[in-house]
């Protein structure tokens, strides 16, 4: 089995498949935040990250670590207090136009129903009413749900509002998908069944895919490569590791192969030890 591992003080990494030119590099990238009374808060130091245009690639690390605030960095939400984002080969100035985003959070509009929901986006881009609803007509088959179009949110189930919100955001037909522990919510059987829902979409037109989880098992089933995060603050980027197994996957039973629990192994050794950092973190601020 490859691996890729390191835990030199402050390097990140900056891995891609051979010849995988990077939809997303994150170069040298530190983020800070200003805080009352004029001290600044480092979250991220110095990291290096590139994901190649078909690469799905999850992001772990303890609670607190950054891992959204990358994943930010790359939506270009966040601006770096220094290195550089690129996307697709130019700079990223403002806002990732070639990105979807899917928030931990529903962002459904409780007034419209899910077509509707489903329509908006092409809608605001300028598509004819009529024909964003038959595009997202079909969105809500591929993802299970053509009979609940007249449904509005509080009418749906936790799995039913994110596969709405999935259809949401790749009807757009993004280049590049950020996911900031879309799942995290659910239930254990139904974050399974959303996971092999989202790879059955991604292996039909594969995009680039910045996934963040706490979830080490969603990370090896879903990802091509997981990159590791240690404690904050100043969080650096100390592992990644290539994921080895083939595709098609069912998560389910992929759990139960040999290589993924070799993988497991390794990788939470690494990981443990950053959580561990991180809730001595936590006791010690909240005994202070």
């Amino acid at each position: 089995m490859t691996k890729t591992v390191a835990a030199a003080s402050g390097a990140g990494f900056r891995e891609a498949p051979a010849g995988s030119e990077p939809a997303v590099e994150l170069d040298g990238v530190t983020i800070e935040f200003a805080l009352a009374g004029g001290s600044v808060f480092q979250a991220v130091a110095r990291a290096d990250l590139n994901v190649g245009k078909q690469e799905f690639v999850a992001i772990i690390g303890p609670t607190g670590c950054g891992k959204s605030t990358l994943l930010n960095a790359a939506a270009g939400l966040i601006t770096p207090a220094s290195g550089s984002v690129r996307v697709l080969g130019g700079p990223l100035d403002g806002l990732n136009r070639h990105a979807g985003y899917l928030f931990q959070q529903d962002a459904l509009l409780p007034w419209k129903t899910a077509l509707d929901n489903v329509a908006i986006g092409l809608e605001v881009a300028g598509v004819p009413s009529r024909e964003a609803k038959e595009r997202a007509r079909a969105w809500l088959a591929r993802v299970g749900l053509a009979a609940f179009g007249d449904r509005y949110p509080h009418m749906l189930s936790g799995g039913q509002k994110k596969r709405v919100a999935l259809a949401q955001v790749l009807i757009r037909d993004p280049r590049i998908i950020l996911m900031d522990e879309p799942f995290g919510p659910l239930d254990a059987q139904t974050r399974l069944i959303m996971g092999d829902l989202l790879l059955k979409l991604w292996s039909a037109d594969r995009k680039a895919v910045m996934f963040v989880t706490h979830d080490l098992e969603e990370a090896l089933g879903l990802a091509d490569r997981v990159v590791v995060m240690s404690a904050g603050p100043s969080a650096r980027i100390i592992g990644d590791f290539p994921i080895p197994l083939s595709r098609p996957r069912d998560i389910s039973e992929i759990r139960l192969d040999g290589s993924f629990q070799e993988l497991h192994r390794d990788i939470w050794h690494m990981l443990k030890k950053e959580v561990l950092k991180a809730y001595g973190e936590i006791a010690q601020e909240t005994a202070s």
